[in-house]
């Protein structure tokens, strides 16, 4: 039977569920556990849960990460025999689920594999009702949006536990959401995707700007007569003043002519566009960093790949708890701790926090530690040091852990890459393992060295450019020899970039070292990341002339080394 949505919200019922899979992807995705709550009148009723048979075996680590074990789900009945069950609790009702995304397609492929009709429920999102109803939150994942709302969580990752928290999350929003709709249909529109409107009210499609659908024909070629021959960054807009995209090219002219040639192909922005503007640079790297701003602020429909990047995280540990944890966060600690990063990735990072707790047996669980009568299963394969049993000296774990940290210690003078000494210190393990005729240890240093490496090809560039010693970059133009920009790099920032001249290079030197010669650091915002990496990123592949300014050079060694690449200015002239 199809559910009326015109049915008034407060008098329906919903069904919260929440499922527990194998882990895998695709068609191998199975479902291992159901959990349902019948929600009614904003309280929680009827619970229901069942365990499910799966064809392959499960993976150790979904075992240790949902606490179904293989036998449990041997020993289960197969889906065909629980799931017209769990049909029959759908009848009527409203499906409510966490990431209900998921949930939704993993139950409608259970349903299919097991030869039975998807009853096809509607479905609300509690994440999606959050992010409407409930918008100061911080996360949005299910143990901290619980928190956030007061109900407390005491079991997760197992399927009736999280069913329970998403039925409670759902009654804490149940109240905001009938005050914005009255029955199921409009809460279903509450909760849909975002639409942006037109200034006539009208609804905008993915992609749109306010100037509204491009027509089906190219538009007349914006005016590019007056733009110049120079390196720069050009800002394409559209009627109504509005940004639509930012590109940068060593001549902005010829550049800005291909994207309206009749040749080119059309794109949704270039339909659109109405006027040009420039903005000139002396260098090519002056109109890389100077686009990637304008992008970062303006953030134009047209450049989609720099306006989404990932965001850095960093690996941090807090010594403000007995035996301190390394964690994944997407900040600097702040006071008494030590922080590594930035990191591009956070899989990429949770991945080299867990090889560094196993390789010196640090603690894998969270800041609470608990307390065991038996070590876990990291304790049993040897990789902890399991303080939870209560027994182990902390001066011990300290400097297991001083030894781990110490190895991200950045060096300006080094030559090494960041993250080279734990690649060396995993060599030494593996020579003293085949020394000590210990060879499976051995092998499975090897494994874990090979993962490491690529581990740190993928997260290094950023820490090594945030961690490169103070330099003075000069980039030249590319067609006129003698005009140059300057960049100064200094404590993982571009602390000061502009065309170069020998009269002013002193002066904008001791200004872009001032801060760090008075507290140098290693935590360089997000925000910042990206320019440095660009600068050097550039400067490896150009090899342009650099001054390193950690040696303490004086004024007359400053303007010496500009004045061999930048000619100077050549007087005005008198008046007549």
């Amino acid at each position: 039977m199809v559910i009326d949505l015109a049915q008034p919200l407060a008098h329906a019922e919903f069904l919260a569920v929440d499922t527990e899979t194998n882990g895998r992807a695709g068609d191998a995705c199975e479902v291992t556990e159901v959990g349902a709550v019948l929600v009614g009148g904003g309280e929680l009723h009827d619970r229901w849960e069942t365990l499910c048979a799966v064809r392959a075996p499960l993976s150790r680590g979904i075992q240790r990460f949902t606490r179904i074990t293989q036998a449990m789900v041997d020993a289960a009945p197969p889906a065909e025999a629980t799931l017209p069950e769990l049909a029959e609790l759908m009848a009527d009702r409203v499906l409510v689920a966490h990431n209900a995304s998921f949930d939704r397609r993993v139950l409608a492929q259970a349903f299919a594999a097991a030869g039975l009709d998807w009853p096809d429920p509607p479905v609300l999102c509690t994440v999606a009702l959050a992010r409407r109803l409930h918008p100061l939150a911080r996360q949005r994942k299910l143990v901290p949006l619980a928190e956030s709302l007061g109900i407390e969580v005491e079991t997760a990752h197992r399927a009736l536990a999280d069913a329970e928290t998403c039925a409670r999350v759902f009654c804490a929003l149940f109240g905001r959401l009938c005050a914005s709709a009255t029955t199921i249909e409009e809460a279903l529109a509450v909760i849909g995707p975002a639409r942006r409107r037109d200034r006539a009210g009208r609804a905008r499609r993915s992609g749109e700007t306010l100037g509204g659908l491009a027509p089906r024909g190219r538009r007349r070629r914006p005016d590019v007569a007056g733009l110049p021959d120079e390196p720069g960054v050009y800002i394409v807009r559209n009627p109504e003043g509005q940004t639509l995209y930012v590109g940068k090219s060593v001549s902005v002219r010829t550049r800005v002519r291909a994207h309206f040639a009749p040749s080119s192909p059309s794109s949704s922005w270039t339909l659109q566009a109405e006027t040009v503007e420039c903005r000139t640079t002396t260098s090519e790297l002056g109109a890389l960093l100077l686009e990637r701003r304008l992008i970062r602020r303006l953030r134009p429909p047209g450049n989609a790949v720099l306006k989404h990047a990932d965001p850095y995280v960093y690996l941090r540990c807090r010594f403000d708890i007995p035996f301190p944890v390394l964690e994944v966060a997407p900040e600097p600690a702040a006071g008494h701790a030590v922080s590594i990063g930035p990191l591009r990735g956070r899989a990429a990072a949770v991945e080299l926090k867990e090889q560094l707790d196993s390789l010196f047996g640090l603690r894998h669980c969270g800041r609470g530690l608990p307390r065991r009568q038996w070590p876990s299963a990291y304790g049993q394969m040897g990789r902890c040091l399991s303080p939870c049993l209560g027994d182990l000296d902390p001066n011990l774990y300290r400097r297991r852990l001083d030894e781990a940290l110490a190895l991200f210690a950045g060096d300006p003078s080094s030559a090494r890459r960041p993250g080279q000494a734990l690649l060396e210190h995993v060599d030494a393990e593996i020579a003293r393992a085949t020394s000590e005729q210990r060879y499976e240890r051995a092998a499975w240093l090897v494994r874990r060295r090979a993962r490491l490496a690529e581990l740190l090809e993928r997260l290094g560039d950023a820490l090594s450019a945030t961690h490169a010693h103070p330099t003075l970059v000069v980039a030249a133009h590319p067609r006129e020899p003698g005009r140059c920009d300057g960049f100064w790099l200094v404590d993982g920032r571009v602390a000061e970039w502009g065309p170069l001249s020998a009269a002013d290079a002193w002066e904008r030197t001791e200004r872009a070292l001032r801060h760090w010669r008075a507290a140098p650091t290693t935590s360089v915002p997000p925000d910042e990341i990206d320019e440095v990496r660009l600068v050097t990123t550039w400067v490896d592949h150009h090899r342009p002339p650099v001054l390193r300014l950690d040696r303490g050079p004086g004024r007359g060694a400053v303007e010496r080394f500009v004045s061999r690449h930048v000619t100077p200015a050549p007087p005005a002239a008198a008046a007549h």
